[in-house]
């Protein structure tokens, strides 16, 4: 009888841990009194995969952001679409120019596709990041986490395309350090709506 109870102890003392880790975890992202709106991005931020990335990226934003966790989710996604945009337009550019390859052209078209499908997912999400309110939130959530999560995705099979000897030198080390800079954005940016799906949990 003595091993019951305290079983049940143990069982109800793991349940209480782990709630109190979940609530520290979200709570970590709720703004707190008086914070400044640079304090909250850079409080945020720590949630991210690459903070420093994320704070560099948004803090010029922070008069647009405030303290809101939905304004800073829909401002990193506005970046990450930006930076993909430029970055697209950027290969293009080059895939056009003199001295490439026939491979090395094949791998930039075929890069410059995936971040279309990638901008495309992040544009859908940004629409419907303006109606993430009332009833459907929880719909609408998680299809902009499903659209995120693919161009995320789109980004990566992009990066894993001049991970090997497609490409040589210079324009291969520029090209990559720019695709791995919107997969990083929109990693961080995934990672400020799972943060804001959380607390609205």
């Amino acid at each position: 009888m003595e091993g019951g109870y305290f079983l049940t102890y143990f069982l109800i003392s793991i349940a209480l841990i782990t709630s109190s880790n979940n609530w520290n975890s979200v709570s970590a992202a709720r703004p707190s009194a008086g914070e400044t709106n640079t304090e909250f991005i850079r409080t945020s931020c720590k949630s991210t995969t690459y903070p420093n990335l994320c704070f560099s990226s948004l803090s010029s934003r922070s008069n647009a952001i405030g303290v809101s966790p939905q304004l800073l989710a829909h401002e990193s996604l506005s970046v990450s679409l930006e930076t993909a945009q430029s970055t697209s337009a950027m290969m293009l550019k080059l895939a056009h120019s003199q001295g490439m390859t026939p491979r090395e052209v094949g791998a930039m078209r075929d890069c410059v596709e995936e971040l279309s499908d990638a901008v495309s997912g992040i544009k859908k999400s940004l629409g419907e990041m303006k109606e993430l309110r009332g009833k459907d939130f929880d719909l609408k959530m998680n299809d902009i986490q499903t659209w995120v999560s693919a161009a995320l995705t789109d980004e990566d099979t992009c990066t894993e395309g001049f991970a090997g000897k497609v490409m040589n030198g210079k324009v291969k080390t520029v090209v990559r350090e720019k695709i791995l800079e919107v997969a990083h954005m929109t990693s961080n940016a995934l990672a400020l709506i799972n943060r804001l799906a959380a607390l609205h949990g």
